[in-house]
């Protein structure tokens, strides 16, 4: 009989290259992660789409030195979808999420879907999330639970209200002449937000003038800190915002208030930039920069339509990405790509482990660095959202009749198609003006045709959202009557 033991050399061979593969693969770089998520920033709020007001010099350098992603798409045209999808890969339909969640919300991200979060610390990244977290104000759904070692910010939106369910730190800062007591007894205000930190709130109600400084203050400090081991910043702005709010030094009265917000977002990054290569960790630190949906106040022309649309104006996002030496300087990438699909790039770059349940995201490294001839993944990026959308190649298709809902266009001579459908070239028609379905009839059923295999698939494959911990005898999170008016009345 033969012996299915293996030569002593040849066994010590094949042991020698498991073992260096395995030691080659632990002493690989692993990049340490910075995402900039902004809120309500528009395609054409950023110097580097083409806007000459308001002034973007950081974010135009940021462009210079890294690439530039043209046809970049968010899961949602609104907060806490765009967030899910971001932070897990999913489709927020598929983890059963709301479209926004609010204070009186009871339901969030549930802690067993696995974040960008999760599954960096889990291969030895620190991670921090310092900002605006919108996936759940209570545990088990806040960013401590989420795979986040700490966590400073706005839970939610920052024209929201305080839930007195939150937990009060000793040492919180209570302002505007309110008092304890007056939090616990279920104190609320629109506008009035809570600062939190990890699990308690720190400072009520939060300052909102300094939050773009204190946001990249602390953000800087932890790039400091962190600086020799790998880490995983997320900061997601809660500029721009309604209401909209500036420090001092970014107070001109003689711009427009989004204007100005605008210009302090892009002095932040430009300090996150420059506090990453004073670091001398530029060449191992990736920068990810896009907002979670269009503009609401500012610009998101050439694009049609604003926040809350599935038109490009709403879902398609200034973004861009920055590691020196590893994604390519100056060069534009107009292949279509999605914020669900950072998460898995993040796996394969930072050597960590898909989850076990389906995610939707597909790897674009070959996109960010520049591989020749990369094509997006998606044969087709389908969304839910609203009445639903599909983008795939150059066409731009909507399984529903132009000029229904809120969809339509801000213009008083405009007049709808009556086709069905809507069928859109965005290369030769950016603002997606003429619809050509009836011209493409073999395009408009393919696409159709994908749009309802996916309706379908998420439907079957729904997974739940996590009940939220109140502690007995908190008072309501009520909803509060009138708004206060906005941090400062500046020049229209």
């Amino acid at each position: 009989m033969r012996s299915s033991a293996l030569p002593p050399l040849l066994f010590f061979f094949l042991c020698s290259i498991c073992l260096t593969g395995k030691l080659a693969a632990a002493d690989a770089p692993r990049p340490n992660v910075i995402l900039i998520f902004i809120d309500d920033m528009g395609y054409g709020d950023v110097g580097f789409n083409g806007a000459t007001v308001p002034k973007t010099p950081n974010l135009d350098q940021m462009a210079r030195e890294g690439t530039k992603f043209t046809d970049f798409y968010v899961g949602c045209a609104v907060c806490s979808g765009s967030r899910t999808a971001l932070m897990t890969g999913c489709h927020y339909q598929r983890l059963s999420m709301a479209p926004v969640l609010f204070p009186n919300s009871d339901r969030g991200l549930h802690p067993d879907e696995v974040t960008l979060a999760d599954m960096l610390r889990a291969t030895g990244y620190r991670t921090k999330c310092i900002g605006k977290w919108h996936l759940g104000h209570l545990p088990p759904c806040l960013p401590t639970f989420q795979g986040f070692d700490s966590y400073w910010g706005i839970p939610y939106s920052n024209d929201m209200w305080i839930d007195p369910a939150n937990r009060i730190a000793d040492d919180v800062v209570v302002r505007d002449g309110l008092t304890v007591e007056e939090m616990r007894e279920g104190h609320t205000g629109k506008n009035v937000v809570p600062i939190m930190r990890d699990e308690e709130v720190v400072e009520y109600p939060a300052d909102q003038t300094t939050i773009t400084r204190r946001y990249t203050e602390k953000a800087i400090e932890f790039i400091s800190e962190k600086r020799d081991e790998p880490f995983f910043l997320y900061l997601p702005h809660t500029m721009v915002h309604l209401p909209l709010a500036v420090s001092p030094a970014f107070d001109n009265p003689d711009k427009d208030l989004i204007t100005n917000a605008i210009e302090e977002v892009d002095w932040s990054v430009g300090e996150i930039l420059k506090s990453v290569k004073a670091a001398g960790i530029a060449e191992n630190t990736l920068v990810i920069f896009t907002s979670d949906n269009g503009a609401a106040v500012g610009s998101s022309l050439p694009l049609r339509a604003k926040k809350g649309s599935v038109y490009d104006g709403g879902i398609r996002e200034p973004t861009l990405m920055w590691w020196p030496g590893k994604i390519p300087a100056g060069a534009v990438c107009s292949e279509v790509a999605a914020s669900i699909d950072v998460m898995p790039t993040l796996v394969n770059l930072c050597g960590g482990e898909l989850p076990e349940r389906k995610i939707d995201g597909k790897d674009i490294w070959p996109l960010m660095s520049g591989a020749p001839d990369a094509k997006s993944p998606h044969e087709a990026y389908v969304l839910m959202h609203g009445p639903g959308t599909v983008r795939s190649g150059k066409w731009k298709f909507y399984p529903w009749q132009e000029g229904k809902g809120k969809q339509s266009r801000d213009n008083a001579k405009w007049k709808p198609s009556t086709d069905p459908v809507q069928l859109y070239d965005t290369v030769a028609d950016i603002g997606e003006t003429t619809n050509v379905a009836a011209a493409h009839p073999e395009v408009v059923a393919r696409l159709q045709a994908a749009y309802d295999a996916h309706v379908a698939e998420i439907k079957a494959n729904t997974r739940p959202t996590a009940q939220m911990t109140r502690p007995a005898g908190s008072p309501p999170p009520k909803r509060p009557g009138n708004p206060k008016p906005n941090a400062k009345k500046q020049k229209a």
